[in-house]
């Protein structure tokens, strides 16, 4: 900021709504709003609602409440910090989207190993990781499972992840 490289100030804070907040929230609440507010920049309070098993509406309200309690929000309280309430799910299906052209352009793929697997494949500190088998599908396959995935077709154990295909690292699971 002081060199004028960055000019823009932009934070968030990422709770998951299965639970309260908790006194480590705080210092990551104060940390983001606060930087926003110094900077002139915004803040935005963004949901992570990706486990509906474990969500609440009243977390929600309850973390909002906090974060007002704390002195933080969106034209309440003393700091005003600009921003919005946002939540991932809002933006599943432009994930979905960018996850199809990842796929199309040969640098994402289903992987097929099953948890365990994963972690004999993923190697260690001291030993490298193998590829899995399944990092050399053809696209159109690896589309194809990719939206019978979408539509429900598969125990979440056939075909558990959807794995950037990097040629320098041991792909990474998403």
């Amino acid at each position: 900021i002081a060199s004028g490289a960055v000019t823009t100030v932009r934070t968030r804070f990422p709770p998951e709504p299965n639970g309260y907040l908790h006194i480590g929230h705080a210092k990551s609440i104060f940390l983001n709003y606060g930087l926003a507010e110094k900077y002139g920049g915004t803040c935005n309070l963004r949901f992570d609602d990706t486990n509906p098993e474990k969500e609440n509406i009243d977390y929600v309200n309850s973390i909002i409440r906090d974060v007002e309690w704390l002195g933080f929000g969106y034209n309440k309280g003393p700091s005003s910090v600009p921003g919005n309430i946002l939540y991932a799910s809002d933006y599943f299906g432009r994930l979905y989207q960018l996850a199809c052209d990842l796929i199309r352009m040969d640098k994402a793929y289903v992987d097929s190993l099953s948890e365990e697997e994963i972690r004999e494949y993923r190697g260690t500190i001291t030993s490298p990781g193998r590829d899995s088998p399944y990092r050399n599908r053809s696209i159109e396959e690896n589309l194809d499972l990719f939206h019978r995935m979408r539509a429900g077709e598969f125990l979440n154990t056939e075909h558990p992840k959807y794995s950037i295909n990097r040629h320098f690292h041991n792909s990474p699971i998403l």
